[in-house]
C-alpha cells in the first residue's frame, strides 16, 4: 500500500510541536532538551553526553509532520554535525540519528558551550577537521516532560545557568 501523498504546498499542522518544550533522555544515558521555538528554528541544551553543556539558540531546522503525532525535525550546525530526531508527542518517544564529524568525537568538551557566541571558531573547527570518519549515533529516547510554552518565547533555553533541567519531570 502506498502512503499517502502529502502536498508540498499545502501548509502543514505543526501545532503538536511548535511552541514545545521536550525534555527527553535517550538509551545511551544523554539528556537533551529541545524548544521548537516555531516551524522553522529550535533552541536546545544538551544536559549530558559527548558534548554536555552545549547550547543553541536559533537554529535553522527542516520541521514536518509525516503523519498524526509524528514529527521530523533535522539539522546541519556549523559545526558539521547532522541531526535528525523524530518525535511522537503522544507515545512520549524521540528517535534521533545524530552525525558527529570525527573531530567531535575526538574533543566534544570542544563544543560544550554557548555556540552562538563562537560561531567563527565552530567553523573554524569544522574545517581543521578530522570530519572523517562520520560517527553515526542513532538512538531511542524517552520523553519524560513535554509543554506547551508559546511560539518565540527567549526565556525557554537559557544560554547560561544550571546543567539541571528546569520544570516537573511527568
Amino acid at each position: 500500500m502506498a502512503a499517502p501523498e502529502r502536498d508540498p504546498l499545502q501548509p502543514q499542522d505543526l501545532s503538536g510541536i511548535v511552541g514545545h518544550r521536550l525534555l527527553y533522555t535517550y538509551v545511551n544515558g544523554w539528556q537533551y532538551e529541545m524548544y521548537v521555538k516555531n516551524s522553522t528554528t529550535i533552541d536546545y541544551h544538551v544536559h549530558s553526553g559527548l558534548v554536555g553543556g552545549r547550547r543553541v539558540k536559533d537554529q535553522e531546522v527542516d520541521l514536518v509532520c509525516l503523519a498524526d503525532d509524528v514529527y521530523k525535525i533535522s539539522w546541519n550546525e556549523p559545526t558539521g554535525t547532522c541531526v535528525v530526531v523524530n518525535v511522537l508527542p503522544n507515545s512520549r518517544v524521540v528517535h534521533g540519528t545524530i552525525f558527529f564529524p570525527r573531530w567531535i568525537q575526538l574533543n566534544g568538551s570542544s563544543i560544550a558551550l554557548f555556540q552562538n557566541e563562537h560561531l567563527e571558531e565552530m567553523r573554524s573547527l569544522r574545517d581543521a577537521g578530522p570530519t572523517y570518519p562520520i560517527e553515526v549515533l542513532p538512538n531511542f529516547a524517552q520523553m519524560t516532560l513535554i509543554e506547551h510554552v508559546g511560539e518565540n518565547n527567549e526565556d525557554v533555553i537559557p544560554t547560561s545557568g544550571p546543567a539541571s533541567p528546569r520544570g516537573p519531570e511527568a
